[in-house]
């Protein structure tokens, strides 16, 4: 009866260990930008961007690597947690803190600001798969245009 018992307790351990490490957070990893499956209106689209997603003890630290299409070089970097307040962004002109608010286990809204005013807001959507992630953002960049870009990534 005891090691009926014990046995029993070992696969539930198990089972939910295994259940847990399933439950992280799909977007972990890095994701290179799909050109040809992306649009950016009004354009011009990068020449290539790199979005890489790593938990900390602070929550999601997102850092973002573009190449302009004039060949400049900019890193973003961002660390959240999916509560709905404003957290300091690094590296963005067009705004300076993210709000972040979990939809799904698959999805994730955005609100972007800059000296306190809303100037975006943003989805990002994993698929089922894992292997692909959406990000749809509207807004207005800081030199006072607009854009609607909806930016496709594979993960690496």
């Amino acid at each position: 009866m005891q090691i009926l018992f014990k046995t029993l307790l070992v696969g539930a351990i198990l089972t939910i260990a295994t259940s847990t490490a399933l439950a992280a957070d799909p977007v972990v990893g890095t994701w290179k930008l799909n050109l040809a499956k992306s649009t950016f209106s009004p354009g011009p689209a990068p020449k290539s961007q790199t979005r890489t997603y790593a938990e900390s003890a602070n929550g999601m630290t997102l850092t973002v690597k573009t190449t302009a299409a004039d060949g400049k070089e900019t890193t973003t970097t961002l660390t959240f947690k999916e509560d709905g307040k404003p957290y300091p962004v690094t590296g963005n002109p067009d705004f300076d803190k993210v709000s972040v608010t979990r939809v799904d286990a698959l999805t994730v809204h955005s609100i972007q600001t800059k000296a306190g005013a809303a100037v975006g807001a943003a989805v990002r959507t994993v698929s089922k798969d894992g292997k692909t992630l959406t990000f749809a953002q509207k807004g207005n960049h800081a030199t006072g245009g607009k854009y609607d870009d909806v930016s496709v990534y594979d993960k690496a």
